[in-house]
């Protein structure tokens, strides 16, 4: 009988071994594809574009406009070496400045395109630059283009830090060249997840890790 009870136990612990080694796998596998919650799109005030995955996000944001969901477009301006550079007597050009190139080389008007005034360092801060301005301009909503693996946590960040009264239409760019079924291939994919996750993490337990300081 405790022979049996023994060889019981041994079995149902080989069991849910192997079930969660299961399920790690499926979630393993499917972290990529978890990250991409994407919104459908709809009439808003602006469209914004987020740094970063040039040019895929910038032309997305062009495809939209031309589409007539909103008139004006606004581009993140990243914290970069500028002001250094210029001390030296180098020009430097901003991921920005081609990001407005790109908008108004496909089709968006220059009158309709606007750059953020300050330079940030993270999601978070395009987050808060893009409520702060929305609420300075007497918008509702926006149209928030970044990649397919960062809507989920952009709608995160969005519902913790915009408040009431504000909306957003989170947009993958479908040209962002992240491979959500095979993540794990190279290690551009593999840091974006990681990155991702940590952002969550970060996002759902209030945001205890701050941005840095320009």
């Amino acid at each position: 009988m405790l022979i049996a009870r023994r060889r019981f136990f041994q079995l149902l612990a080989l069991v849910v071994a192997t079930a969660l080694c299961a399920g790690a796998a499926i979630a393993f596998r499917g972290a990529g594809r978890w990250l991409i919650r994407p919104d459908a799109l709809a009439p808003a005030d602006v469209i914004v574009v987020l740094s970063g995955s040039m040019p895929a996000r910038a032309e997305e944001a062009a495809r939209i406009y031309r589409l007539k969901y909103a008139r004006e477009v606004w581009i993140s301006r990243p914290e970069n070496p500028a002001q250094g550079l210029a001390a030296m007597g180098i020009r430097y050009l901003g991921e920005e400045d081609y990001n407005r190139e790109i908008l108004i080389c496909a089709g968006v008007p220059e009158k309709a395109v606007r750059v953020f005034p300050e330079p940030i360092v993270d999601t978070e801060q395009e987050v808060e630059e893009t409520v702060r301005e929305m609420r300075r301009e007497g918008k509702a909503s926006a149209i928030i283009v970044t990649s397919p693996q960062h809507t989920r946590r952009v709608r995160a960040l969005w519902r913790r830090l915009a408040g009431p009264g504000l909306r957003a239409i989170v947009r993958g760019a479908p040209k962002d060249p992240f491979d959500a079924d095979r993540w794990w291939r190279n290690t551009r994919d593999a840091f974006s997840v990681a990155r991702e996750i940590l952002g969550l993490l970060n996002a759902w337990a209030g945001l205890p890790v701050r941005p840095h300081s320009h």
